[in-house]
């Protein structure tokens, strides 16, 4: 654990929290905010290790193999609860609902003295899934948590969350990392030099995600398939393009990631449209996009990217998805 607590990248929040850690001037909350696959939960329990290792080995610095260490790191410390949206089985799950029962259910352990670490630790994943309840059941828990406890929180970003409880919270805006940076994690995993830079483009500096698309092949299968269909419709007829989206609105979920490759895409476009230096997420697709990006002017590309934007919002309000699908893709610029 000895170099940047085993983390890729996130410098300055870990010499922070290092910091906080070794002097015991400890926050009774933190928020880590950015996109999923960042690394803001490995940040959060990296945390938790350093402020509950008994044999650190510098201030700061958990020593990563004793009991507490490796409890903490498999997630299974007696004072140490994790709570995430979850479906009917008790399974996580993704764009969930975080329930009042499950905070109180924390509230009640976090009341009791830690069994065998310094503190007792409640991890919330992916905080913007709670609902109005279980939200103001954190706050109070927040107002009222004993000084042996402490409370990580996970979101996209904070504006998703009560302002309330963001203030009450240290946050740590987490930033994307340099594409060279997750290619070189790659190369060292032992992935060859034509697909780490492919999967680090396409990762956007999420490393946690870049190591997610080497695991999983039907994540690359998928996202081919979607960028394919975004290609045929350019082109489609009305006629195809409802045919489409109530294929597409059936499943919620589904909608929701291939929007967001959609919008990775149409970003793309946008950044080429603009004549920026940045580099592309979907290097495999640059010849697509630079001819895309030929056509449209800079303001039709940015009015997609907006309304893909708007339309992942308004999912998370439960608008009708086929409707919404139906508006989006009759409103795509012919290729």
């Amino acid at each position: 654990m000895t170099h940047n607590w085993n983390l890729l990248g996130h410098e300055w929040a870990v010499d922070m929290l290092k910091q906080q850690a070794a002097q015991g001037d400890v926050r009774h909350a933190y928020l880590f905010c950015g996109p999923p696959g960042l690394g803001r939960r490995t940040l959060a329990l990296r945390l938790a290790l350093a402020l509950n290792c008994p044999t650190p080995i510098a201030d700061g610095i958990p020593c990563g193999t004793c009991r507490d260490c490796k409890q903490i790191e498999a997630v299974q410390h007696p004072d140490m609860t994790v709570i995430q949206a979850v479906d009917d089985e008790g399974k996580s799950k993704e764009n969930g609902t975080l329930k009042v029962d499950q905070v109180r259910a924390v509230q009640h352990a976090l009341s009791l003295k830690p069994y065998q670490a310094k503190y007792r630790v409640a991890l919330f994943l992916r905080f913007q899934e709670a609902n109005d309840n279980a939200a103001n059941a954190l706050l109070k828990t927040l107002e009222e948590a004993p000084a042996h406890a402490i409370l990580l929180l996970t979101a996209d970003t904070p504006e998703q969350l009560l302002p309330t409880i963001v203030s009450r919270c240290e946050i740590l805006r987490l930033r994307a990392l340099p594409i060279s940076a997750i290619e070189t994690d790659l190369l060292n995993r032992g992935v060859d030099e034509e697909r780490a830079r492919l999967l680090a483009h396409i990762s956007g500096g999420r490393p946690g995600y870049a190591r997610r698309l080497v695991e999983d092949i039907s994540l690359l299968e998928k996202r081919e398939e979607r960028l394919n269909d975004l290609q045929t419709l350019l082109n489609a007829s009305r006629v195809e393009k409802f045919s489409y989206a109530d294929k597409l609105s059936k499943d919620k979920e589904t909608m929701r990631q291939v929007i967001l490759i959609w919008l990775s895409y149409w970003r793309d476009v946008m950044l080429r449209a603009a004549g920026a230096e940045t580099p592309l997420i979907n290097i495999d697709r640059n010849m697509e996009i630079e001819f895309l990006a030929g056509r449209l002017d800079l303001s039709a590309a940015r009015r997609v990217v907006s309304d893909l934007e708007s339309a992942l919002e308004k999912m998370d309000k439960n608008v009708n998805s086929r409707l919404l699908a139906e508006v989006l893709l009759l409103d795509w610029p012919k290729g």
